[in-house]
């Protein structure tokens, strides 16, 4: 008897099997596999400032990852996000519209979304901002690229204070010059 049962427990745990038998089951399991290694890879190749931004009291961090078949514009998505964030980090906006459409029926879903984002920081000026780090992975036959942007603050930013300092000696010199009008005109 105790054999009856256990050759029944072993038959269920068989047709159970999480390995598909049928040709096109297969297909569509290994195609699943697939996947799941996919966003692994991303997850386990992601740099820890991916999800814990570095901290200091003389920069502002901020990340972004992008993919594509072309490594530039893998590297000009994740540049974009990590601009984008620094921006906003910064104080200004970023003007963003996304798109989903998502179907349950049955064992399927199906999902379809767009974004669309447009990184304009006119608000915020962002001048030397820099990339700290930069990672590439292969994704199969796609690349991958992390980002990690810093904006130096106060006096850490040497590209600003400079920026900063040839604006003032430009209205020093149109100032000067309305000043020396004003008094011949006197």
């Amino acid at each position: 008897m105790k054999n009856i049962i256990a050759l029944a427990v072993v038959a269920v745990l068989a047709a159970c099997s999480s390995t598909p038998k049928e040709e096109y089951e297969k297909r569509a399991y290994q195609e699943r596999q697939r996947q799941e290694k996919a966003v692994e890879s991303t997850i386990s190749n992601a740099p820890s400032w991916m999800t814990e931004l570095p901290k200091s009291t003389n920069a502002v961090f901020a990340n972004g990852a992008g993919a594509s078949t072309d490594m530039s514009m893998a590297d000009w998505k994740a540049k974009m996000f990590a601009y984008g964030k620094i921006c906003v980090a910064a104080g200004g906006r970023v003007s963003q519209q996304g798109r989903m459409f998502m179907q349950d029926s049955g064992e399927t879903a199906m999902e379809q979304s767009e974004l669309a984002i447009k990184t304009f920081c006119p608000s915020v000026d962002i001048t030397g901002t820099e990339i700290r780090e930069i990672k590439r992975v292969a994704e199969g036959s796609r690349y991958r690229t992390y980002v990690l942007v810093a904006l130096p603050t106060g006096d850490a930013n040497l590209l600003q204070k400079r920026k900063d300092a040839l604006e003032a000696a430009q209205r020093g010199q149109k100032r000067s010059a309305e000043a020396f009008k004003e008094l011949d005109a006197q």
